[in-house]
């Protein structure tokens, strides 16, 4: 058995952004008040907000200058009841995104954000629908826009989990490839390989289904055949409209068929050091398949997860002899070419290796990992990536 489900309405295409104002409009009414979520600089987008507000749509800024916690969750959600807002935009990256879509579900929800986070909290279901949500994405990398998660930091436990609901679908993601022409190489190289990775890992997952494969298939090969021309000239066209995709895609996969070992690192790196999501999985990526392939082969030779990682390898690599010593090897060239950093650039020690480990095993994404992983293999794909 399995299903799909994704934003209520995808609009693509370059310019797509002008579309914003009409769309809230057919959502919360011409009248609306919306909380307009962006990143620290506001005003990056002043015209989309003008472009609201003389289309009779009140919009009330909320800036976030970082990864969302669970208490600028609160800030916003306080925000937005107070100013009685009854539609959220988000325009930005992943962050921006997740703290939109988290704001829009505890606005209509009582309570705490640990009353309904995953891991660390109560992990109670929402029993109201969220205020409507639109995501437009500056980056082309989480798939934010068309998740059902909104992944949160919190400090005193120092990780990062999802808030989760069907429910938190966004009613439209508005993706607009022009909008991430300005965004820096190494930026594009981290949210890059992010993207790739999640159409990676679900393709390779416990829980892959013939419903998310030809998105899983088709990001992988816009995202290898764009991100490096991508990352070398940022007004490339065709290769930001490529990427726009892959990362859509991968959100659509993820959603659907879990993520994988590298993203359930990810969240306890994320939540203990100041470090870009992309890139540490980026860093992670190959390590992670090489990884799962010996494991695969050592104690699962039959699971269909390792003909698809011979399939990814040619995909990914362009070749149709190519073979996953050739993927591993791709993981490790691209991340040097773009300059993904090693781990112990945000701080991590080798002291830290076993707790994080620890936590990865825990993590929501690593239910999908295609084999589970022992506690070794774990502290071994650390200790190589410090």
């Amino acid at each position: 058995m399995f299903e799909l489900a994704t934003a209520g309405r995808i609009v693509f295409g370059d310019g797509a952004i002008a579309k914003l104002p009409s769309i809230v409009s057919s959502l919360a009414g011409g009248e609306a008040r919306c909380l307009f979520v962006t990143g620290a600089r506001v005003e990056r987008f002043a015209h989309v907000r003008q472009a609201l507000e003389g289309a009779g749509i009140a919009a009330v800024p909320f800036a976030v200058s970082g990864e969302p916690t669970t208490e600028l969750a609160r800030e916003g959600t306080a925000l937005a009841r107070r100013e009685r807002c009854s539609i959220v935009v988000a325009i930005g990256g992943g962050s921006v995104l997740d703290a939109g879509k988290a704001i829009a579900a505890l606005v209509t929800n009582e309570g705490d954000p640990l009353d309904y986070l995953e891991v660390i909290g109560r992990g109670l279901p929402l029993t109201r629908a969220p205020l409507p949500f639109v995501a437009a994405p500056t980056t082309a990398g989480t798939g934010s826009e068309v998740t059902k998660n909104a992944v949160l930091a919190d400090p005193t436990q120092r990780v990062k989990v999802s808030l989760r609901s069907d429910a938190m679908l966004p009613r439209v993601a508005l993706v607009d490839p022009e909008l991430t022409w300005s965004v820096p190489p190494a930026v594009t190289a981290s949210t890059g390989l992010d993207a790739i990775t999640q159409c990676l890992e679900p393709f390779v997952s416990s829980m892959a289904s013939p419903l998310t494969d030809p998105f899983c298939r088709e990001g992988m090969r816009l995202g290898a055949g764009a991100l490096r021309r991508a990352y070398a000239k940022g007004d490339d066209r065709e290769a930001r409209r490529d990427m726009a995709l892959c990362s859509v895609f991968g959100g659509i996969a993820l959603a659907n068929a879990k993520l994988g070992a590298v993203h359930g690192f990810a969240a306890p790196i994320g939540g203990s050091f100041e470090s870009p999501h992309g890139a540490v999985c980026a860093r992670l990526l190959p390590l992670v398949i090489e990884t799962n392939v010996a494991a695969l082969r050592a104690r699962a030779p039959e699971s269909p997860s390792l003909a698809r990682y011979e399939e990814a390898a040619r995909i990914v690599c362009g070749r149709a002899d190519a073979k996953i010593e050739d993927l591993i090897a791709w993981g490790h060239d691209i991340a040097r070419d773009l300059a993904i950093p090693a781990l112990s650039t945000y701080g991590m020690r080798a002291s830290d290796v076993e707790t994080i480990a620890d936590k990865a095993a825990k993590a929501s994404s690593t239910k999908g990992n295609p084999i589970v992983l022992e506690r070794a293999e774990l502290i071994a794909i650390l200790e190589r990536a410090l």
